[in-house]
Protein backbone atom coordinates (compact mmCIF):
# COMPACT_ATOMS: atom_id res chain seq x y z
CA UNK A 1 0.00 0.00 0.00
CA UNK A 2 1.53 3.32 -1.06
CA UNK A 3 0.98 6.75 0.42
CA UNK A 4 -1.13 7.73 -2.58
CA UNK A 5 -3.59 4.85 -2.38
CA UNK A 6 -7.16 5.33 -1.17
CA UNK A 7 -7.74 4.05 2.36
CA UNK A 8 -11.48 3.39 2.11
CA UNK A 9 -11.25 -0.41 2.31
CA UNK A 10 -8.03 -0.61 4.31
CA UNK A 11 -7.81 -2.76 7.43
CA UNK A 12 -6.27 -1.45 10.64
CA UNK A 13 -3.04 -3.24 9.75
CA UNK A 14 -3.08 -1.59 6.32
CA UNK A 15 -3.68 1.82 7.86
CA UNK A 16 -0.88 1.38 10.37
CA UNK A 17 1.55 0.43 7.60
CA UNK A 18 0.31 3.37 5.53
CA UNK A 19 0.81 5.77 8.43
CA UNK A 20 4.33 4.57 9.14
CA UNK A 21 5.30 4.81 5.47
CA UNK A 22 3.73 8.23 5.09
CA UNK A 23 5.51 9.42 8.23
CA UNK A 24 8.83 8.58 6.60
CA UNK A 25 8.04 9.84 3.10
CA UNK A 26 6.34 13.07 4.19
CA UNK A 27 8.78 14.03 6.94
CA UNK A 28 10.22 16.86 4.84
CA UNK A 29 6.96 17.83 3.12
CA UNK A 30 5.27 21.13 3.86
CA UNK A 31 2.31 21.23 6.22
CA UNK A 32 0.00 21.96 3.29
CA UNK A 33 1.36 19.02 1.30
CA UNK A 34 0.82 16.70 4.27
CA UNK A 35 -2.78 17.85 4.58
CA UNK A 36 -3.33 17.55 0.83
CA UNK A 37 -2.18 13.95 1.10
CA UNK A 38 -4.58 13.36 3.99
CA UNK A 39 -7.49 14.90 2.08
CA UNK A 40 -6.75 12.85 -1.04
CA UNK A 41 -6.30 9.64 0.93
CA UNK A 42 -9.17 9.83 3.42
CA UNK A 43 -11.65 12.38 2.06
CA UNK A 44 -14.63 12.81 4.37
CA UNK A 45 -13.15 10.22 6.74
CA UNK A 46 -10.55 12.81 7.74
CA UNK A 47 -11.00 15.62 10.28
CA UNK A 48 -9.02 18.24 12.15
CA UNK A 49 -9.20 18.65 15.91
CA UNK A 50 -8.73 22.10 17.37
CA UNK A 51 -8.52 23.45 20.92
CA UNK A 52 -9.14 26.92 19.45
CA UNK A 53 -5.85 28.18 20.82
CA UNK A 54 -5.36 29.25 17.23
CA UNK A 55 -6.85 28.23 13.88
CA UNK A 56 -3.60 27.54 12.03
CA UNK A 57 -4.16 23.85 11.29
CA UNK A 58 -7.83 24.44 10.52
CA UNK A 59 -6.82 27.17 8.07
CA UNK A 60 -4.24 24.93 6.42
CA UNK A 61 -6.72 22.05 6.22
CA UNK A 62 -9.37 24.29 4.66
CA UNK A 63 -6.87 25.12 1.91
CA UNK A 64 -6.30 21.42 1.31
CA UNK A 65 -9.95 20.38 1.65
CA UNK A 66 -12.55 23.19 1.75
CA UNK A 67 -15.39 22.35 4.14
CA UNK A 68 -13.22 20.03 6.23
CA UNK A 69 -14.65 18.92 9.57
CA UNK A 70 -13.03 20.75 12.51
CA UNK A 71 -13.76 18.98 15.79
CA UNK A 72 -13.81 21.02 19.00
CA UNK A 73 -14.23 19.69 22.54
CA UNK A 74 -16.46 21.91 24.66
CA UNK A 75 -15.54 20.68 28.14
CA UNK A 76 -17.81 23.10 29.97
CA UNK A 77 -14.75 24.71 31.55
CA UNK A 78 -13.46 26.83 28.67
CA UNK A 79 -12.59 30.51 28.84
CA UNK A 80 -15.19 32.69 27.09
CA UNK A 81 -12.42 33.73 24.71
CA UNK A 82 -12.01 30.13 23.57
CA UNK A 83 -15.70 29.74 22.78
CA UNK A 84 -15.56 33.09 20.98
CA UNK A 85 -12.63 31.88 18.88
CA UNK A 86 -14.58 28.76 17.93
CA UNK A 87 -17.58 30.85 16.89
CA UNK A 88 -15.38 33.18 14.84
CA UNK A 89 -13.67 30.27 13.08
CA UNK A 90 -17.07 28.81 12.19
CA UNK A 91 -18.25 32.16 10.87
CA UNK A 92 -15.32 33.16 8.68
CA UNK A 93 -13.51 29.98 7.58
CA UNK A 94 -14.48 27.36 5.01
CA UNK A 95 -14.77 24.59 7.60
CA UNK A 96 -17.51 22.57 9.26
CA UNK A 97 -17.14 23.01 13.02
CA UNK A 98 -18.38 20.05 15.04
CA UNK A 99 -18.63 20.65 18.79
CA UNK A 100 -18.37 17.60 21.04
CA UNK A 101 -19.62 17.67 24.62
CA UNK A 102 -19.20 15.26 27.56
CA UNK A 103 -22.07 12.96 28.50
CA UNK A 104 -22.49 14.89 31.76
CA UNK A 105 -22.75 18.62 32.32
CA UNK A 106 -20.39 20.11 34.90
CA UNK A 107 -23.27 20.16 37.37
CA UNK A 108 -24.08 16.49 36.76
CA UNK A 109 -20.41 15.57 37.16
CA UNK A 110 -20.23 17.55 40.40
CA UNK A 111 -23.27 15.68 41.71
CA UNK A 112 -21.71 12.28 40.99
CA UNK A 113 -18.03 12.90 41.75
CA UNK A 114 -18.12 15.98 43.98
CA UNK A 115 -17.25 19.60 43.11
CA UNK A 116 -13.88 20.61 41.64
CA UNK A 117 -12.92 17.16 40.39
CA UNK A 118 -10.28 18.92 38.31
CA UNK A 119 -8.48 19.84 41.54
CA UNK A 120 -8.78 16.46 43.26
CA UNK A 121 -8.35 14.11 40.30
CA UNK A 122 -7.45 16.02 37.12
CA UNK A 123 -6.73 12.83 35.18
CA UNK A 124 -10.27 11.58 35.77
CA UNK A 125 -11.72 14.97 34.92
CA UNK A 126 -9.80 15.04 31.62
CA UNK A 127 -10.87 11.46 30.88
CA UNK A 128 -14.54 12.32 31.39
CA UNK A 129 -14.62 15.71 29.71
CA UNK A 130 -12.00 15.32 26.95
CA UNK A 131 -10.81 11.81 26.21
CA UNK A 132 -14.14 9.95 26.16
CA UNK A 133 -15.97 12.58 24.08
CA UNK A 134 -13.13 12.65 21.55
CA UNK A 135 -12.97 8.86 21.35
CA UNK A 136 -16.69 8.79 20.59
CA UNK A 137 -16.52 11.73 18.19
CA UNK A 138 -13.71 10.25 16.13
CA UNK A 139 -15.47 6.95 15.43
CA UNK A 140 -16.68 8.20 12.03
CA UNK A 141 -13.16 9.04 10.84
CA UNK A 142 -10.14 7.00 9.78
CA UNK A 143 -7.66 9.83 10.21
CA UNK A 144 -7.41 12.97 12.31
CA UNK A 145 -5.10 15.95 12.37
CA UNK A 146 -3.73 17.78 15.39
CA UNK A 147 -1.69 20.90 16.03
CA UNK A 148 1.03 19.10 17.99
CA UNK A 149 4.54 20.53 17.62
CA UNK A 150 7.83 18.97 18.66
CA UNK A 151 9.09 22.17 20.25
CA UNK A 152 6.16 22.49 22.67
CA UNK A 153 7.44 20.11 25.35
CA UNK A 154 9.79 17.15 25.84
CA UNK A 155 6.82 14.76 25.69
CA UNK A 156 6.10 15.90 22.14
CA UNK A 157 9.67 15.98 20.83
CA UNK A 158 9.29 12.82 18.73
CA UNK A 159 5.88 13.57 17.22
CA UNK A 160 5.74 12.18 13.66
CA UNK A 161 4.11 14.21 10.89
CA UNK A 162 2.04 11.10 10.18
CA UNK A 163 1.78 8.31 12.73
CA UNK A 164 -0.46 5.60 14.08
CA UNK A 165 -2.89 6.20 16.94
CA UNK A 166 -2.78 2.72 18.46
CA UNK A 167 -5.46 3.38 21.05
CA UNK A 168 -8.01 4.60 18.54
CA UNK A 169 -6.75 2.55 15.59
CA UNK A 170 -6.56 5.62 13.38
CA UNK A 171 -4.00 7.54 11.36
CA UNK A 172 -2.85 10.58 13.30
CA UNK A 173 -1.50 13.54 11.36
CA UNK A 174 0.52 16.39 12.87
CA UNK A 175 1.24 18.60 9.86
CA UNK A 176 3.03 21.34 11.81
CA UNK A 177 5.07 18.96 14.00
CA UNK A 178 8.33 20.41 12.65
CA UNK A 179 7.24 24.04 13.05
CA UNK A 180 8.51 26.40 15.72
CA UNK A 181 6.51 29.12 17.43
CA UNK A 182 8.14 31.57 15.03
CA UNK A 183 6.76 29.55 12.10
CA UNK A 184 3.28 29.65 13.64
CA UNK A 185 3.50 33.40 14.24
CA UNK A 186 4.69 34.00 10.67
CA UNK A 187 1.81 31.96 9.23
CA UNK A 188 -0.72 33.78 11.39
CA UNK A 189 0.64 37.13 10.25
CA UNK A 190 0.84 36.19 6.57
CA UNK A 191 -2.68 34.76 6.36
CA UNK A 192 -4.48 36.76 9.03
CA UNK A 193 -5.39 33.59 10.91
CA UNK A 194 -7.66 33.81 13.94
CA UNK A 195 -5.98 33.27 17.31
CA UNK A 196 -7.31 33.09 20.85
CA UNK A 197 -7.08 36.56 22.48
CA UNK A 198 -5.61 34.93 25.59
CA UNK A 199 -2.35 34.38 23.69
CA UNK A 200 -1.88 38.15 23.88
CA UNK A 201 -2.58 38.15 27.62
CA UNK A 202 0.26 36.03 28.99
CA UNK A 203 -1.09 32.58 28.16
CA UNK A 204 1.22 30.45 26.02
CA UNK A 205 -1.07 27.40 25.90
CA UNK A 206 -4.82 27.57 26.41
CA UNK A 207 -6.84 24.78 28.01
CA UNK A 208 -9.68 24.66 30.52
CA UNK A 209 -9.90 27.81 32.64
CA UNK A 210 -9.48 26.16 36.08
CA UNK A 211 -6.30 24.38 34.98
CA UNK A 212 -4.58 27.07 32.89
CA UNK A 213 -2.35 29.91 34.11
CA UNK A 214 -0.27 32.60 32.49
CA UNK A 215 3.42 31.75 32.03
CA UNK A 216 6.52 33.76 32.80
CA UNK A 217 9.02 34.82 30.17
CA UNK A 218 11.28 31.93 29.20
CA UNK A 219 9.03 29.22 30.61
CA UNK A 220 7.98 26.16 28.63
CA UNK A 221 4.91 26.94 26.52
CA UNK A 222 2.89 24.40 28.51
CA UNK A 223 4.14 25.45 31.95
CA UNK A 224 0.81 27.06 32.68
CA UNK A 225 -1.11 23.82 32.20
CA UNK A 226 -1.81 21.99 35.50
CA UNK A 227 0.83 24.19 37.15
CA UNK A 228 2.34 22.66 40.28
CA UNK A 229 1.47 19.13 39.24
CA UNK A 230 3.43 16.40 37.50
CA UNK A 231 0.62 16.21 34.94
CA UNK A 232 1.62 17.63 31.53
CA UNK A 233 -0.91 16.08 29.14
CA UNK A 234 -4.69 15.66 29.22
CA UNK A 235 -4.61 12.14 27.77
CA UNK A 236 -5.81 12.97 24.27
CA UNK A 237 -2.40 12.20 22.81
CA UNK A 238 -1.34 9.05 24.61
Amino acid sequence: MTVTQDAKDATAADLKALAEQAGRELEDASALEILQWAAATFGKEFCVTSSMEDAVVAHLAARAMPGVDVVFLDTGYHFPETIGTRDAVEAVMDVNVITLTPRQTVEEQDAEYGPRLHERNPDLCCALRKVKPLDEGLTRYRAWATGLRRDESPTRANTPVVGWDEKRQKVKISPIARWTQDDVDAYVLEHGVLTNPLLMDGYASVGCAPCTLRVADGEDARAGRWAGRAKTECGLHG
